[in-house]
């Protein structure tokens, strides 16, 4: 598995525990050096089905740079070359693996997500 996580967000530090705790085999990339890339992010696309769900919404980036207005204008390409370049527009955790993806931590999603993986 294939995480990208921000270290000084609580909700990656959380996701990386969960992962540690149940001695799940994972990379973990630094997401605001390391953004995903444009195959990554389209291949998440497809795993979560809306663009929104892979930006960080609540973040000052998202916010500075009006995405709330500009987002809806966007074509996907214009969108997922905005989000490989800038990491923290990304929604975190992303986590990839061979056969799935998903954003955020939410715990009972993770565990599925673990389960449907293995």
């Amino acid at each position: 598995m294939k995480v990208f996580i921000y270290d000084k967000c609580d909700t990656c530090r959380k996701a990386v525990k969960f992962l540690n705790d149940r001695a799940i085999k994972s990379t973990f990339v630094p997401i605001r050096e390391t953004p995903p890339t444009v195959a990554e992010l389209k291949r998440m696309l497809g795993y979560v089905g809306d663009m929104k769900r892979l930006f960080n919404t609540s973040g000052l980036d998202y916010k500075s740079l009006n995405m709330k207005e500009r987002l809806p204008k966007l074509t996907e390409a214009e969108a997922l070359a905005l989000l490989s370049a800038n990491g923290n527009l990304v929604k975190r955790p992303f986590a990839l693996t061979k056969s799935g993806g998903t954003t955020g931590f939410k715990p009972d999603e993770w565990e599925t997500f673990i389960r449907s993986d293995a």
